[in-house]
C-alpha cells in the first residue's frame, strides 16, 4: 500500500463527526478535527481499528504520526514551540 502523504506534506484532520451518525469507534482526536498539521513520519499500514472493534473486515490503511503546533490546539497550555505528535489513519487526512 502506497502512503499519499510524504514526510512534511502539510495536512488537514477532515471535520466529521461520525458519532452523530450511530454507534462507532473512532481513533482520532475530537480536538484536532479541522486542524492543520505536518506529517511527521509514514508508520505502515495497519488494518483499520475503527472497523476490529466492532469485529467487521478492516481494509488496511496508512497509519502516520502528524504533528502539530500546541499553541494553536492548546493556547492555555502551549507555548512555542511546544509541538502536539498524533498517530492519525490516511482516510482522516486531507491536503493542506
Amino acid at each position: 500500500m502506497t502512503a499519499r502523504f510524504a514526510p512534511g506534506s502539510r495536512v488537514l484532520v477532515k471535520n466529521d463527526w461520525p458519532e452523530e451518525r450511530g454507534p462507532c469507534h473512532i481513533r482520532t482526536p475530537h480536538y484536532l478535527r479541522g486542524r492543520a498539521g505536518q506529517v511527521e513520519r509514514v508508520l505502515g499500514a495497519f488494518r483499520n481499528p475503527e472497523d476490529l472493534a466492532f469485529a467487521r473486515p478492516a481494509e488496511t490503511r496508512v497509519l502516520y504520526h502528524v504533528v502539530f503546533d500546541q499553541p494553536g490546539i492548546f493556547p492555555a497550555d502551549g507555548k512555542a514551540p511546544d509541538k502536539l505528535l498524533v498517530e492519525i489513519f490516511e482516510h482522516w487526512l486531507e491536503a493542506a
